[in-house]
């Protein structure tokens, strides 16, 4: 799956040229894009982002992960993230501040998570329930030509987690339940943009 995606990208940059400012007679006014970090997590993901004014815009990206691993390790989840951003320059044009809201559901089994986040308990368990919260981001996007663009962003803030946990057996036994708060990364992108107009 890495390797098809990478295949991809270097096809589509292959066949772009180098990067050419936006015409400062037209602005775009919609564009969608995918956040190439989520596919590597083999998340489904695609975004809209309409130009509200010259220096304002709005983003709504969707994410959804259906499947299950071996040995049950699963993801599960879906999420919708709606942000307004506020462009120094102007929209759709290097750099912004962004606002956003994040919500959504989750089933999550069998994990083994980065640097012991944890411990032993997202191995042992399943957790079922929905996330919430809110943050803050910075991001640049690089415009390639009319139609072609890319865009990094990072955000901050809170994610709420209210959660049924159980037995790791395919319906085990309820164990209780519980409440989680995050405070850290919200919103981490790497997208591919295409401008539709």
């Amino acid at each position: 799956m890495k390797k098809l995606l990478l295949f991809i990208l270097l096809n589509c940059l292959a066949t772009l040229h180098a990067q050419e400012p936006l015409k400062t007679d037209t602005i775009p006014t919609l564009a969608v894009k995918t956040n190439i970090l989520y596919w590597a997590t083999t998340t489904i993901n695609l975004s809209a982002e309409l130009r509200l004014d010259d220096r304002w815009t709005l983003d709504l990206a969707g994410s959804y992960n259906p499947f299950t691993f071996a040995n049950d390790k699963k993801w599960k989840h879906w999420m919708i993230q709606p942000e307004a951003r506020r462009w120094f320059n102007r929209s759709f044009d290097g750099h912004f501040l962004g606002v956003h809201l994040h919500g959504g559901q989750f089933n999550a089994n069998r994990l083994n998570l980065p640097f012991g986040i944890g411990g032993d308990t997202f191995k042992n368990y399943r957790y079922e329930g929905v996330m919430y919260g809110a943050g803050i981001g910075y991001g640049y996007r690089w415009n390639w030509n009319r139609h072609w663009a890319m865009e990094a962003e990072l955000g901050l803030g809170y994610f709420g987690f209210e959660y049924d946990k159980y037995d790791c057996e395919t319906c085990g036994a309820k164990q209780g339940s519980g409440h989680e708060d995050f405070f850290g990364p919200t919103r981490i992108a790497v997208s591919l943009i295409y401008t539709i107009k």
